[in-house]
């Protein structure tokens, strides 16, 4: 009988075109690297569940996934011996068994993702790939207000990719907090559930705000308006972090 085993991981999304797989296309994805680290240390096949797809350049501190394995090797000995194969820019934290009916996708319940913009004059030479730049100073408090009206249950079409599958767009954004970190702001949101590109739409619209080029009331217009076409652009994937995955247990 084949057992579950839950990896948390965390990586570094710069050199890969997101967690998928995409067969056939040569390009580099942090499930491809990290199937092919499992074929090495066990010869075994292993299709990895991911808690979710990261867009390329996406970063992660707490992304969960799960595979099915007849290894016998201990629960907690997978994260070392993982990250003996893996490159320097994938890393498993923590590894243990689990039920066989958990999933790490469907069996979620909720996640936690941070944005970060370095706002300053100058660009940076050491986070240029883990922040989208603003040389404009943002202005917090509008970018706080037209926040507010995001924070519930909504259908957030508006602010999801034309490329989406899900089967509703109906999301619950539990939390949108934005605060000045020196010259960092950081932007968290949580909610039970992400569409494609959702949190990126919802930074690239209220940074617009920030920058005084949309009203405050511009972003509810946007909202109850559930047309992509009228939120801003996507914020740069490199400023996203997926800090940690919820579940019951």
């Amino acid at each position: 009988m084949k057992r579950n085993i839950k990896l948390v991981l965390e990586y570094d999304g710069t050199n890969y075109h997101g967690w998928q797989s995409q067969i056939g296309s040569g390009l580099p994805t942090i499930q491809d690297v990290f199937e092919h680290a499992l074929k090495k240390l066990t010869s075994e096949t292993i299709n990895v569940v991911s808690s979710g797809r990261t867009d390329a350049g996406v970063h992660a501190l707490g992304h969960v996934a799960n595979f099915k394995t007849a290894s016998r090797i201990p629960a907690e000995a997978w994260a070392p011996a993982l990250n003996h194969l893996l490159p320097n820019d994938i890393r498993v934290l923590l590894s243990n068994e689990v039920p066989d009916d958990f999933h790490a996708r469907f069996s979620a319940r909720g996640k936690i993702y941070q944005y970060r913009i370095l706002n300053r004059r100058c660009p940076s030479a050491l986070y240029r790939n883990y922040s989208w730049h603003m040389s404009k100073r943002l202005n917090l408090k509008n970018m706080r207000s037209a926040a507010a009206c995001l924070v519930g249950k909504h259908d957030f079409s508006a602010f999801r990719s034309s490329e989406c599958g899900a089967k509703t767009p109906v999301r619950t954004l539990k939390t949108l907090n934005i605060k000045k970190s020196g010259e960092f702001v950081e932007i968290l949101l949580e909610a039970d559930a992400f569409l494609m590109h959702m949190a990126r739409n919802i930074v690239g619209t209220l940074a617009e705000v920030g920058l005084n080029r949309r009203p405050v009331t511009d972003v509810k217009r946007i909202l109850l308006s559930c047309d992509r076409s009228m939120a801003g652009r996507a914020a740069p994937s490199c400023g996203l972090y997926l800090l940690k995955v919820f579940y019951l247990k």
